[in-house]
């Protein structure tokens, strides 16, 4: 079977990966052509465009690359056209998948969207799009399907991937860790910042004042695959912090907390278990218009999927530095607020099922295609 899969961002890499490792034990010939990332292409998928070229983070950035976007969707089509896939699988990432979708449907391509976007938070009118060229939506969180049901959509929940990914992941012992980055016996405070460069950019700087309010702790930042040392280096001058590549499930899971920009490293930090503080500060015009518009309590899937505040979320302005120090200071001592966020992640955990997402997700694409 030929395959064609679209993920536009690093979280769309890492559960394409595990989704094309699963398509593989099912269909051992499968020829896998995709918009994506490294672990895409570690598992055999021929990658036709980066994601590192593809996220545009934000109305205005969006805006500001219409034109850019405009080639890569022209680009899309006609290599579609050409590869003539039995399936093309959509992961996440709406603005284009579900312009692509209505192509492939026009074109009598079985289209399958993996991962939902977040209609159900903003843009709900989405919902009607889907149904008409989505021939069937996989959700991997449990209020998603009660959502698509609503509207008549095809929809199965198969779990969360992370669960997977956690799973199978070749875990370092810490002294391993430590010793291969050269950390000392102090703690470690995990620093995500993102993905994009913008977004770094943005959120990197308050993280980084937190340093010098808790000198007995190690700082470390989780750098992104895509983005280079030096961009980094940049951003941190002389400030004594770790940069740390290729690493972030270990970073996460050996330090003592986290500081994570909202997006899916806020769910993978609680899944690991290490007490985290979500952070958010995006442009302020998109970050303005997105506030009138999108329809939820929380940012941090955290908090959406228990549907109450775990985790602390610092928004805009109430990201800064007195603000992110009160926050450290209450979730790193061994009190009553760290055990009780420990404990809500077990529940989260719960909530989400069992491994076995990839899997249950391909099952599902090979009964579409016979």
């Amino acid at each position: 079977m030929r395959y064609y899969i679209i993920a536009g961002e690093a979280s769309g890499d890492l559960h394409a990966s595990n989704l094309i490792a699963a398509i593989r034990q099912k269909d051992a010939q499968a020829e896998i052509r995709a918009w994506g990332g490294d672990m895409m292409e570690k598992q055999g998928a021929t990658i036709v465009k980066h994601y590192r070229d593809l996220a545009f983070m934000g109305f205005v950035e969006v805006i500001l690359n219409l034109r850019t976007i405009a080639r890569n969707l022209t680009f899309c089509k006609k290599d579609l056209l050409n590869f003539k896939p039995d399936v093309l699988i959509l992961i996440d990432y709406p603005g284009f998948n579900l312009r692509i979708a209505k192509f492939a449907h026009q074109n009598k391509f079985t289209v399958v969207y993996y991962i939902s976007p977040q209609i159900w938070a903003w843009k709900k009118g989405r919902v009607h799009t889907i149904r008409r060229v989505v021939d069937k939506m996989l959700v991997i969180l449990p209020f998603e399907k009660a959502f698509y049901d609503n509207y008549n959509v095809a929809v199965d929940f198969v779990g969360h991937p992370l669960l997977d990914a956690l799973q199978n992941y070749p875990w370092q012992q810490e002294s391993v860790f430590r010793k291969r980055n050269d950390f000392s016996e102090k703690p470690i405070i995990a620093m995500l910042p993102g993905s994009r460069k913008q977004e770094v950019s943005r959120m990197l700087k308050q993280m980084l004042a937190m340093v010098k309010h808790f000198p007995d702790y190690e700082f470390a930042i989780a750098a992104a695959p895509s983005l280079e040392l030096s961009f980094y280096q940049q951003i941190i001058g002389r400030t004594p912090v770790k940069v740390v590549h290729n690493q972030t499930y270990d970073l996460i899971k050996h330090a003592h907390a986290a500081m994570v920009t909202s997006g899916t490293a806020t769910l993978e930090t609680a899944l690991i278990g290490t007490p985290e503080v979500v952070c958010y500060n995006g442009n302020r015009i998109s970050y303005e218009i997105a506030r009138r518009i999108i329809d939820v309590k929380y940012i941090s899937l955290v908090n959406l999927i228990m549907d109450r505040e775990i985790v602390k979320e610092l928004i805009q302005t109430d990201f800064n530095e007195k603000q992110l120090q009160k926050q450290l200071s209450l979730l790193l001592p061994d009190g009553n607020y760290r055990r009780q966020m420990l404990s809500e992640f077990e529940l989260l955990r719960q909530k989400l099922g069992g491994s076995g997402a990839s899997q249950e997700a391909v099952a599902h694409i090979m009964e579409l295609i016979g």
